[in-house]
């Protein structure tokens, strides 16, 4: 009976303890230091993981789903025999991570800010950013620069100097969590890239009358925007017909395609008007004795854009073709009138540009969108005159925060013009100037990113004042 008793208790003990008198070799499975079993196979838990990764392999068009990242499987020896159901562990690891499939992680680094993308396969990321450069630079154009074969400048034209995205791209291959945004074709990416991550596509249904100019503006986006957005559109002049559906997309690219050029172009010199005093006159009124004319030039200017919107503007050779004939106007001299007349003059020397129009598009110190109610004029270079443009009275002479060196005139006639960042002013408050008075020097004063002029125009009272601000191109001018 003894000996009954005593086997009994060892066996229930061997039982209670699930030993062996030979040590195993058994797989203990963390994930980022957490235990959650000991399995007898590790490549029985790997062909497992991806048996249950079907689904992810058709979405991804991939071969193999991985286990999560931070998976460690360790080799162990041990009497004991208890082992968890490999099943039980995987169930486990789906509810602490997401699974993994093999691809590539892109690095954009933008100043001190870095972004992440990911795709399965390298050459998509390299196709999607060829696409994005050419949404900006032209097929046609891109490929004559990349394989060098662009026409020389001769007479007039472009020539593309220089190509590159500013950010620095790093890339690295790596197991993908399956819960980050993966790409795997070319069109989304792209999309995403020239849009961003909040794109929704809209459509607009073209009406009797409507350019591709007003469509823009009435739908918040620029004339770059509306061409990136609908690329069989050459040009903003390309025509549109009602019934037409066309896309509105606000661009927020991921990377900053840079493009500088060279131009060489035939500009006409808007001819000045000078006036001569003439004491027999009554004041206000004036007489043409000399017709104007415009002059011609060949400017040779270095442009520099990202994506689409331009940076830089520099003028570095100026040939005259064909002389300006300046307007003379005979007026009462008793007095300077401060009343504007029918004659508006442009306000900078010549080999200006417009860098930027009354439009839509991202403040570059925000990076919010804002409606640009102005003109940006560069290109005659830093401390080149500023001229106003009409006879009036300089209401605002100073200094502002945002607007740098300013200048707001009262033309008397409805009419105020507001002159912003230049370098040094020339007049005071309260002076009387005349149309094509020097009232200060271009500069980079306030808030702005190069030397030029910009120029509001504002009707029906003074700016912020009951005023409404316009297009000076639709108003004083025709640009």
């Amino acid at each position: 009976m003894l000996i009954i008793l005593l086997s009994s208790v060892v066996f229930l003990l061997g039982f209670e303890h699930n030993t062996s008198e030979e040590p195993n070799t058994y797989y203990q499975v963390y994930l980022d230091d957490q235990v959650l079993g000991t399995i007898s196979s590790k490549k029985e838990l790997e062909r497992y993981i991806d048996l249950r990764g079907d689904y992810i392999k058709e979405k991804y068009n991939v071969s193999n789903v991985y286990a999560p990242n931070g998976l460690e499987i360790r080799k162990v020896t041990t009497y004991d025999d208890k082992l968890s159901d490999v099943k039980e562990v995987y169930s486990k690891l789906e509810e602490l991570k997401p699974f993994t499939i093999t691809g590539y992680q892109f690095s954009i680094k933008k100043e001190d800010e870095t972004e992440l993308v990911y795709v399965t396969d390298k050459e998509i990321f390299k196709e999607a950013l060829e696409q994005t450069i050419t949404t900006f630079v032209g097929v046609e154009n891109y490929e004559l620069y990349v394989n060098d074969e662009q026409i020389k400048i001769e007479t007039t034209g472009t020539y593309i100097d220089n190509v590159y995205i500013d950010e620095t791209i790093t890339i690295k291959q790596v197991k993908i969590p399956v819960n980050e945004t993966i790409y795997n074709d070319v069109s989304s990416l792209s999309q995403y890239l020239l849009f961003g991550s909040n794109y929704e596509a809209k459509t607009y249904t073209v009406k009797l009358g409507d350019t591709i100019e007003t469509v823009s503006f009435n739908n918040k986006i620029n004339v770059e925007e509306f061409l990136v957005a609908n690329p069989d559109f050459k040009s903003a002049d390309s025509l549109l017909f009602p019934g037409q559906e066309v896309s509105i997309g606000i661009v927020n690219p991921r990377v900053s395609v840079v493009v500088e050029t060279t131009t060489v172009k035939d500009q006409e010199t808007s001819y000045r008007v000078e006036e001569k005093k003439d004491e027999n006159m009554v004041i206000g009124d004036e007489q043409v004795i000399q017709k104007g004319e415009n002059g011609l030039e060949r400017l040779t200017i270095k442009t520099k854009k990202v994506n689409g919107t331009t940076d830089l503007v520099e003028t570095i050779g100026k040939e005259e073709l064909k002389p300006m004939i300046p307007k003379i106007v005979l007026v009462g001299s008793k007095y300077q009138s401060s009343v504007g007349g029918a004659y508006w003059t442009w306000p900078t020397e010549s080999g200006w540009v417009i860098t930027s129009n009354y439009a839509w598009r991202y403040s570059p110190f925000t990076g919010t969108r804002e409606h640009h109610k102005a003109l940006d004029i560069s290109g005659p270079g830093y401390g080149s005159r500023i001229y106003a443009v009409n006879n009036g009275v300089v209401e605002t002479a100073g200094w502002h925060y945002s607007y740098g060196n300013y200048v707001i005139i009262n033309h008397n006639n409805g009419y105020y013009t507001l002159y912003a960042h230049m370098t040094s002013l020339n007049t005071r408050k309260g002076a009387i100037v005349g149309r094509g008075q020097v009232i200060g020097y271009m500069g980079s004063t306030g808030d702005s990113v190069g030397v030029h002029l910009h120029l509001e125009v504002w009707v029906g009272g003074a700016p912020w004042g009951g005023g409404t601000n316009i297009n000076p191109c639709r108003s004083i001018f025709w640009c």
